[in-house]
C-alpha cells in the first residue's frame, strides 16, 4: 500500500502524498520497534506443579519477571490451554514497574495418568497497534504427576484385605472410639462429631469398634476380572479411604510392595506408584 501511495505521489507530484507516505512508513517502523522491545529481556521461569487426579485440571505455574520498563499486552498461547484462548491475559499491570514479577497459572485438563509434559509455550505480543506479531517459544520440560482417577464406586475397604500381621484391624461395634472420617449419607446424628463441627473443622463422623490383630493390604492381584486401569482406579480409591479413616495400609503391586503405614508421605508414595505403574521401568 505504501509503495502504491509513493508511486501515485511521484506520478502526480503530490506533496501531501509524500507527507502521508513517509509518515505512515515512520509509524510502521516505530511500531515494529516497540513490538520487539515489549518482549525484549522479559524472563520466564517455571514454578511448582502440584499432582492431580486424572480428569482434574492441573495448574502449570510460571513466573514472569520484568527487568525494565512497563510491558503491555503480553499473552501466552498453548495448544492444551483450556478454552483455547489465544491470549492468557494482559500482564501489563503486574509488570508495570522495573524489577517486578507476576505469577501465571496455565490450566490444563489431565485425561490420562502418569507424567504429563506441558510442551512448548508461546509468549507473544502485538503491542502497540496490532500491526506486527512478536513471539518467543519456551519449553521448560515441565511435567505434572497425574494419579489414576479414583473409582468412587469402589465402596468400603475390603475385609479380605486384612491379613495376618502386627497391626490392628477395626471391627464394627460400640466398644471403643477408633477414628474420625468424612460424613456419608446415611450416617446417624449420634455418630457426628459435634465438637469438631463447632470448631469449623468440617462435618466428621466418629467410628467405634474393637480390634483384632491384622494389617490392611491393598493387593493389585486380588482384583480379579478387572482391567489394569480399573484396578489402579480401585486401589487409588482405597488408598484415599484408608487415609480418611487413619488406617495403616500396605500396597502390593506386581512390581513393588509398600509396607503398611499412613500419613501424607506414605499416601503420596503409593499414589505415585499407582500413577506410574506400567509406564516407567
Amino acid at each position: 500500500m505504501l509503495f502504491l501511495l509513493l508511486v501515485a505521489s511521484i506520478n502526480y507530484s503530490l506533496s501531501l502524498g509524500y507527507l502521508l507516505t513517509f509518515l505512515l512508513a515512520g509509524m510502521g517502523g516505530m511500531s515494529m520497534l516497540h513490538t520487539f522491545r515489549n518482549l525484549a529481556r522479559l524472563s520466564i521461569s517455571p514454578g511448582k506443579i502440584e499432582p492431580v487426579f486424572a480428569g482434574e485440571t492441573a495448574q502449570f505455574h510460571l513466573v514472569m519477571h520484568n527487568p525494565s520498563a512497563t510491558r503491555f499486552s503480553v499473552g501466552i498461547k498453548h495448544a492444551k490451554l483450556q478454552n483455547a484462548s489465544p491470549s492468557f491475559g494482559d500482564v501489563a499491570g503486574a509488570l508495570g514497574n522495573t524489577h517486578t514479577s507476576t505469577n501465571l497459572m496455565l490450566p490444563m485438563t489431565m485425561n490420562t495418568r502418569g507424567l504429563v509434559e506441558s510442551g512448548r509455550i508461546e509468549i507473544f505480543t502485538e503491542y502497540p497497534v496490532g500491526l506486527f506479531h512478536a513471539w518467543s517459544y519456551v519449553d521448560f520440560g515441565m511435567t505434572c504427576l497425574v494419579y489414576p482417577k479414583p473409582d468412587q464406586g469402589g465402596g468400603a475397604l475390603p475385609i479380605s484385605a486384612f491379613g495376618d500381621g502386627e497391626g490392628n484391624m477395626p471391627v464394627a461395634g460400640d466398644e471403643e472410639f477408633q477414628s474420625l472420617r468424612a460424613y456419608r449419607q446415611g450416617d446417624t446424628p449420634r455418630q457426628i462429631a459435634w465438637k469438631t463441627l463447632a470448631r469449623e473443622q468440617g462435618l466428621l463422623v466418629k467410628e467405634f469398634g474393637s480390634t483384632t490383630s491384622a494389617d490392611l493390604w491393598l493387593d493389585y492381584m486380588q482384583l480379579e476380572g478387572m482391567g489394569v486401569e480399573q484396578r489402579l482406579s480401585r486401589l487409588t480409591w482405597w488408598v484415599m479411604e484408608a487415609e480418611r479413616a487413619n488406617l495403616p495400609y500396605g500396597l502390593k503391586l506386581p512390581n513393588a510392595t509398600f509396607k503398611p503405614s499412613f500419613g501424607r508421605q506414605h499416601r503420596d508414595t503409593c499414589l505415585r506408584a499407582l500413577a506410574l505403574y506400567g509406564l516407567v521401568d
